[in-house]
């Protein structure tokens, strides 16, 4: 991906199909409130308007048949040309009627198909329902599978052969969602997307990427990230978390820089925050667990990932083991009205937690008067029951003993 020049900014042309990260906001603003505890890091110098996410459907929520291009709406009123070819040469790709594929110039043959995990290289131009072109861009470069760039176009670029033009017609589900992209794409958008194959290579070497190259490879995927997690589609969040933490991991034939070393552990830091704060929006805790602990192996004073810690240890019934965490995190952050009320929240489940047990031991040992005085036993009291069987058992010990002394005198 080094090879595909610097990345965009948001709302570029160079960020055509990529999915535009929403407005991220500094660290330090987003531990004011429950739900910006949640957000994502980002870029400090960056201080857009933070998006409020606690109303975000599921992408998968979403689905809406988009209507075909106007073009081949009416074929038999078309004088020729492609838009009045047959529609049944549509290539329905998924099934559902979703997401739906066409040749319009054809490429090199079945074997030029690029496979995943190669860097592709594509024209696109994308366009809504209305005609309006959005997005222009006459070499995005991607790797393919890795959920880099729009649904739509990781799943039909695979299907391009090479030197193929194609014309895609997507849900609104495989491109912006529910979201949008302020202020060209309304929410719940439709797209047709004319793509065509220009290149495909092998992905570079991870073990030859300089230090630079290694960081800025894994800010994309980790940026692609944060897309999905503000999408609310949590799975795709942390697959793009993942593939940037193998990229950071990745063995190097080159030597880094102290400060470059630095720099790929802030990003890995980021990764395994954003990474914890998925999971949990999934309840898969004892990954969530895991990703904390490995921010704080690295940075024990690390207020978000003690925050998620204690969280995720809330929600498992750990009371106990979440409020040290959390006071600690309060300990370092003492104005923070959501470690705040999060610990109160969890000291008093704790007490009802407590309150709950003490009163259940005391119907199992039978003793449920308050003032502590131990009763008289007596065969109602659960214990008597297992003195008895002591008893007897030791009764019959006894009893076998003396009968193999008797049987041993006779012979």
């Amino acid at each position: 991906m080094a090879s595909s020049g610097e990345e965009p900014r948001s709302g570029s042309p160079g960020r055509a199909g990529t999915g535009t990260e929403l407005s991220p906001a500094a660290d330090t603003a987003q531990l004011d409130t429950a739900e910006d505890f949640e957000v994502l890091e980002e870029e400090e110098e960056e201080e857009e308007e933070e998006e409020d996410l606690s109303e975000l459907p599921p992408l998968e929520d979403v689905g809406r048949v988009p209507a075909a291009p106007r073009e081949d709406a009416q074929p038999s009123e078309q004088g020729g040309g492609e838009a009045a070819e047959d529609p049944q040469e549509w290539l329905d790709v998924l099934g559902s009627g979703l997401l739906k594929k066409k040749t319009l110039v054809p490429g090199q043959g079945v074997d030029t198909h690029p496979c995943k995990g190669q860097d592709v290289t594509i024209r696109l131009k994308a366009t809504l329902e209305d005609g309006s072109v959005v997005e222009e861009n006459p070499a995005l470069t991607f790797t393919l599978g890795d959920c880099d760039v729009l649904q739509a176009l990781d799943l039909c670029v695979q299907l391009l052969e090479m030197g193929e033009t194609a014309l895609i017609v997507s849900d609104a589900k495989y491109c912006y969602g529910a979201q949008g992209r302020s202020p060209d794409i309304p929410p719940n958008a439709a797209l047709t997307l004319e793509v065509e194959l220009l290149a495909a290579r092998d992905a570079p070497d991870l073990e030859l990427l300089s230090g630079k190259e290694k960081i800025e490879l894994a800010n994309r995927k980790r940026e692609r990230g944060n897309f999905f997690y503000q999408q609310a589609d949590y799975v795709l969040a942390i697959n793009s978390y993942d593939i940037a933490l193998k990229i950071i991991g990745s063995s190097s034939k080159v030597d880094f820089s102290p400060d470059e070393e630095a720099e790929l552990l802030d990003v890995k830091v980021k990764c395994l925050n954003n990474l914890a704060a998925s999971q949990l929006k999934l309840d898969h805790y004892e990954a969530a667990l895991k990703s904390c602990n490995l921010v704080l192996e690295h940075q024990p004073g690390n207020i978000k990932a003690l925050f998620r810690k204690g969280k995720v240890l809330a929600q498992q019934g750990e009371y106990r083991e979440a409020i040290p965490i959390l006071k600690a995190a309060l300990k370092l952050e003492p104005s923070n009205k959501t470690i705040h009320a999060e610990l109160s929240k969890l000291v008093k489940k704790h007490a009802d937690q407590k309150n709950v047990e003490t009163e259940m031991y005391r119907k199992m040992l039978g003793n449920p008067s308050a003032a502590g005085t131990p009763g008289k036993c007596s065969d109602k009291l659960p214990w008597s029951i297992p003195w008895k069987w002591l008893f007897g058992a030791t009764a019959i010990a006894l009893g076998g003993v003396a009968l193999s002394v008797v049987i041993a005198a006779r012979n």
